[in-house]
C-alpha cells in the first residue's frame, strides 16, 4: 500500500502524457496517410465554413458543366442537321437551274425528286436528340413539322408563308452556364428560313409540268432559304463558342476552388512525418520513464 501512495501521483501524470501523445501520434499517422488535417469539418475549427462553401461551390459549377455539356450536344446536332438541310437546298437549287436551261428536262422527275426532298428536309427538321425533339422549340416531346395534307397545303404559285405544318411552339431553348449568365441556343422549324425551304420544295412536288413562273418562284425561295439557314447555322455556332467558353471558366474555377479548399485542409506531409519522429522519441521515453516509476518502491528508502 505504502508503494502505491509513493507512486500514485506520479504514475497517473506520466499516464496521462503519454496518452495525450499517444492521440496526438495517432493525429499525426492519420494527416500524414491523407494528406489532409481532418476527415470531417469537425476537425478544420474556424476553416470548416470556408470549406464547405467551396466544395458547394465546386459541386454548383459542375452542374453548369453538365448543363452546358448537354446543351452544346444538341447544339452540334441541329448544326449537323442544319448542315444537311443546305446541302438539300443546294440540290434544289441544281435541280431548278438544269429545268430552266433544258426545254428536254422531265418534268415528271424534278417533282419526284422535289417530293423526296422535301420529306428528307422535313425529317431533318424532327431530329430528335436524347428523346427530345430538338427543332420544336419548348415542346419537345411531340413530332413539330408535319407535312401531309392537312394540315400543310398543296402550294401553288405565287405562293404565300405558311407555317401550317409546325406544331411546336415559339420556346427557345437556353441553358444557365453561371449564377449570372444564360445562353439562349434555340432553332424553331418555323423560322423563316425552313419554312421558305418546305414551301419551295413544296411547290415545285405539287406543280406538273413546271413553268417558268413556278421554277422563278422557286429558285427565289431555295436561294433565300439556303441564306437564311446558313445564318441560323451561324448563330447556333456562335452559341456553341460561348457555351463551351462557360464551360471552360466553370473547369478553371472548380480546379481554383479545388486547391484552396485543398490548401484550407492540406498538411505538409514531409512536416508532419518530422513531428511523427519527434512524438516517437517522446513516446519511448515516457514508456521508459513509466517503466521507472512502476519499479519504483518506498520500503526500498526506509531501511
Amino acid at each position: 500500500m505504502v508503494t502505491r501512495v509513493a507512486t500514485f501521483a506520479l504514475s497517473e501524470q506520466m499516464l496521462a502524457s503519454t496518452l495525450a501523445a499517444q492521440a496526438r501520434m495517432a493525429e499525426l499517422q492519420q494527416q500524414e496517410a491523407t494528406g489532409a488535417k481532418s476527415t470531417d469539418f469537425g476537425g478544420l475549427g474556424a476553416a470548416a465554413k470556408r470549406v464547405i462553401d467551396l466544395q458547394v461551390s465546386v459541386d454548383r459549377a459542375q452542374s453548369y458543366i453538365d448543363g452546358a455539356t448537354t446543351a452544346d450536344s444538341r447544339i452540334q446536332v441541329m448544326y449537323s442537321a442544319c448542315g444537311s438541310m443546305t446541302d438539300l437546298l443546294t440540290q434544289l437549287r441544281s435541280l431548278l437551274t438544269g429545268a430552266s436551261d433544258s426545254a428536254t428536262t422531265d418534268s415528271a422527275s424534278v417533282t419526284v425528286s422535289a417530293q423526296e426532298m422535301m420529306q428528307e428536309f422535313a425529317s431533318l427538321l424532327n431530329t430528335q436528340y436524347d428523346g427530345r425533339y430538338v427543332f420544336g422549340g419548348a415542346r419537345t416531346d411531340q413530332l413539330p413539322v408535319t407535312i401531309s395534307d392537312p394540315p400543310y397545303a398543296v402550294a401553288t404559285s405565287p405562293t404565300s408563308a405558311d407555317t401550317s405544318y409546325y406544331s411546336g411552339d415559339h420556346g427557345i431553348a437556353s441553358v444557365r452556364v453561371s449564377d449570372q449568365q444564360v445562353i439562349d441556343y434555340g432553332v424553331t422549324a418555323d423560322e423563316s428560313g425552313f419554312e421558305q425551304a418546305l414551301r419551295a420544295f413544296n411547290l415545285v412536288a405539287n406543280t406538273s409540268p413546271l413553268d417558268t413562273t413556278t421554277l422563278n418562284e422557286a429558285m427565289g425561295l431555295a436561294e433565300s432559304a439556303l441564306s437564311d439557314i446558313t445564318t441560323a447555322q451561324t448563330r447556333l455556332s456562335l452559341a456553341s463558342a460561348a457555351v463551351e467558353r462557360a464551360s471552360s471558366y466553370q473547369t478553371e474555377y472548380q480546379d481554383y476552388a479545388r486547391s484552396l479548399g485543398s490548401d484550407l485542409n492540406g498538411v505538409d506531409v514531409a512536416a508532419v512525418t518530422a513531428q511523427l519522429s519527434t512524438y516517437q522519441a517522446q513516446l519511448e521515453a515516457s514508456y521508459s520513464a513509466i517503466s521507472k516509476i512502476q519499479s519504483l518502491n518506498l520500503a526500498d528508502y526506509l531501511r
